[in-house]
């Protein structure tokens, strides 16, 4: 289970200071860990959209959702919407592994995904999404 409970006063404050405040209220390796994660995102895509969603989750997009940060006490969750899709050549995937859709990265204390090969993971996964987007529009002009 996740350790922000929903807030109402959430729904009009930007992503970006939703996340900051979750960040600093965890106070602990899991903040530290969403902060380092969160600016390896910010390095790999800087045009990445952060959005608040599903009463408290961090999620990053890019024509459609690259991943969430979901925090947990023993772990900071990271869930690509595609992970299934992906190549994973330097096995940064570790958990929801047997799903047809999603992978996630599971990121326990003292622990981190190596920067670089995370930043191709995110790329790739931006790339999928562009791919995806344009053939759904490329669908819709047909109809």
């Amino acid at each position: 289970m996740a350790t922000h409970a929903p807030n109402p006063a959430d729904a009009g404050t930007p992503a970006a200071e939703l996340i900051d405040a979750r960040i600093a209220e965890l106070g602990d390796w899991r903040g530290e860990t969403l902060a380092r994660v969160r600016a390896l995102i910010h390095e790999a895509l800087p045009e990445v959209q952060e959005t608040w969603k599903w009463r408290g989750t961090p999620v990053w997009e890019h024509n459609g959702i690259l991943c969430t940060g979901e925090t947990y006490k023993q772990a900071v969750k990271l869930t690509f919407a595609n992970g299934a899709a992906l190549a994973d050549p330097k096995g940064l995937f570790n958990a929801s592994l047997d799903g047809n859709t999603r992978r996630a990265i599971d990121i326990h204390e003292g622990a981190m995904p190596n920067a670089a090969a995370f930043k191709a993971l995110l790329r790739e996964a931006a790339t999928f999404n562009a791919a995806k987007k344009k053939k759904r529009q490329a669908l819709a002009w047909r109809r």
